[in-house]
């Protein structure tokens, strides 16, 4: 595939709006922040964990949340059984540090689960507040569990005690405006995340192409709208990527094949979108999915459900551009979900239609991606965090 201009993103500029919320007050409980990492960490050796997200109420999905072991070199994947109990897990995250781990359980009357992963013990389920939540992530403190209710268009916050057990959502903010885009029959949140710095969350809106910014009361697990960002009209933001540096983040839109780089200003939390950009895949159907970057901010990749390919890109400009270098094929049907290991070497790629995961090897100078060895089988695979 030939690559086409760079595209850069504009200075920022976006005006903030109130929303509605329900709001509960909890105590403070003062636990430090986690230190900011200073260097990369140390080569690992021996299998690492590989946790694995399905669908358990379809045809042919999984009982529960799937186990395995990868091998950091090769990229080996061994399957080590399923932790069951957990309905629909169609998305995961782990706690910082690194004992606990989060599902979104994605069904009409959505949760969250928590699951100790010394003895694989599921810790129990919270109410998400709102229909088949499909993004969760815990924020850097440690405190706070992040969800977004793709369903019903809000975005949920639960307190997380000490044993990494989950209390009562402490808030619930629907995004009540703006109107829904073309074809869109409400709002449909998709992701929430924190940003690098930890200063603000994100929340991005399919229903309404918006990405909401809020400011995340640390003593109370509520949260403040400052800012939202509004793409252009039908995009279907899905997922939002930042660059390791803090300063751009990566958007895929679902609906208009398209990625966007954004600049963002830390201290006021604003998200500014450049131009769209092609993914690569030519003018076919293709519902693009998610992007990650490499840890050391050189390489994009993006996954494309309809196109079944990975597309890379440079990262130029520390971070204001990206230039579209080539696509490859993923090696199975619909890669709904990318994510990179710890130290970057590995790509995995979540198969939903061919129930299976791949597994690219990432070449640290150039970015290529080299298939290893056969995809992994594991009914209806959404999700695959590599810890």
């Amino acid at each position: 595939m030939s690559a086409t201009s760079p595209s850069s993103a504009p200075p920022p500029s976006s005006p903030a709006r109130a929303r509605s919320r329900c709001r509960r007050r909890v105590p403070c409980r003062c636990r430090p922040r986690p230190p900011e990492p200073r260097c990369p960490s140390p080569a690992r050796t021996g299998p690492q964990p590989l946790y694995i997200g399905t669908y358990t109420s379809v045809e042919g999905g999984g009982d529960g949340i799937g186990v395995a072991t990868y091998d950091p070199r090769s990229g080996r994947v061994t399957g080590e059984g399923t932790i069951g109990g957990v309905g629909d897990p169609s998305y995961l995250a782990v706690h910082p540090d690194g004992r606990t781990l989060y599902a979104v359980n994605e069904r009409p009357e959505g949760g969250v689960t928590a699951v100790r992963l010394s003895d694989r013990k599921v810790l129990g389920t919270r109410s998400s507040g709102g229909e088949a939540p499909c993004h969760l992530s815990v924020h850097p403190s440690g405190r706070w569990l992040l969800s977004a209710n793709y369903g019903s268009g809000s975005v949920a916050v639960h307190p997380v005690e000490e044993s990494g057990t989950l209390g009562e959502r402490t808030d619930l903010v629907v995004h009540s405006s703006p109107a829904p885009g073309p074809g869109q029959d409400g709002p449909h949140a998709h992701q929430i995340v924190t940003s690098p710095d930890g200063g603000h969350v994100l929340a991005v809106d399919l229903g309404t192409d918006t990405v909401y910014t809020y400011r995340l009361d640390e003593s109370r697990g509520t949260l403040t709208e400052v800012s939202r960002a509004r793409l252009r009209a039908g995009a279907g933001p899905r997922h939002l990527t930042f660059h390791p540096e803090g300063r751009y983040a990566y958007l895929a839109g679902e609906v208009d094949n398209t990625v966007v780089v954004c600049a963002y200003e830390p201290d006021r939390g604003r998200l500014t979108p450049g131009p769209p950009q092609p993914t690569g895949t030519g003018t076919r159907t293709n519902y693009p999915a998610q992007l990650v970057v490499t840890p050391d901010g050189s390489y994009a990749y993006l996954a494309n459900r309809g196109h079944d390919s990975l597309t890379r890109y440079a990262v130029e400009a520390d971070g204001a551009r990206l230039r579209l270098l080539d696509t490859v094929p993923v090696g199975g049907d619909f890669p709904r979900q990318i994510a990179l290991s710890p130290d970057g070497g590995l790509l995995f790629a979540a198969l939903q239609r061919s129930s299976a995961v791949s597994v690219f090897e990432v070449d640290a100078d150039s970015g290529g991606l080299r298939r290893v060895g056969a995809p992994f089988a594991s009914p209806v695979a959404v999700c695959a965090l590599p810890l």
